[in-house]
């Protein structure tokens, strides 16, 4: 899981932030979305944020939000947002976390990562397994890589096809 640590709110210029936001940080008095929609980005995030489901939102030692993660989407500087959705009350991930202190210890870095029993999602391969970060068992993603290549026949049959159909973006 993603712990995000907040500092205070505070004003930042809408033209020289990457998602146009005039306030970051934490402020008692903001609802949900203001409170989500200040903190889901910019940050740099690290390889092991692409498997995470869940990121949480803390300030002064207490986890103030839980997000559910669609996507982290990449913005200037090689930063990342997310894209997702808060959590509220009766999700397992906000009825065990949020208005609790930090599962973490504070660092000096803002973003910290944690394992958690909570919120594992079903293995990608659709084997059914439980797992509690990133997509697949060990293993299953070679299965469900070599269950499709099946259904086009060889691997160089696959990588045929592959080449034939993939078009690559060329930024123009």
């Amino acid at each position: 899981m993603i712990h995000i640590t907040l500092g205070a709110r505070r004003y930042i210029s809408p033209q020289e932030d990457q998602l146009g936001r005039s306030i970051v940080g934490f402020d008692p008095v903001m609802n949900d979305d203001a409170l989500f929609h200040a903190n889901r980005g910019c940050w740099v995030l690290g390889e092991r944020a692409e498997k995470e489901r869940y990121a949480l939102l803390s300030h002064e030692g207490e986890v103030r939000m839980a997000i559910e993660i669609d996507s982290l989407v990449p913005v200037a500087g090689g930063r990342k947002a997310i894209e997702g959705r808060y959590l509220t009350s009766g999700h397992e991930v906000y009825d065990a976390y949020v208005g609790k202190p930090t599962p973490v210890e504070t660092t000096r870095n803002p973003i910290t990562y944690f394992d958690s029993p909570l919120g594992a999602r079903t293995c990608y391969c659709g084997c059914g397994e439980s797992v509690a970060s990133g997509w697949f068992v060990i293993g299953h993603d070679q299965r469900a890589l070599h269950a499709r290549i099946s259904k086009i026949g060889t691997v160089r049959e696959f990588i045929d096809w592959f080449d034939s159909t993939y078009v690559e973006a060329t930024g123009e």
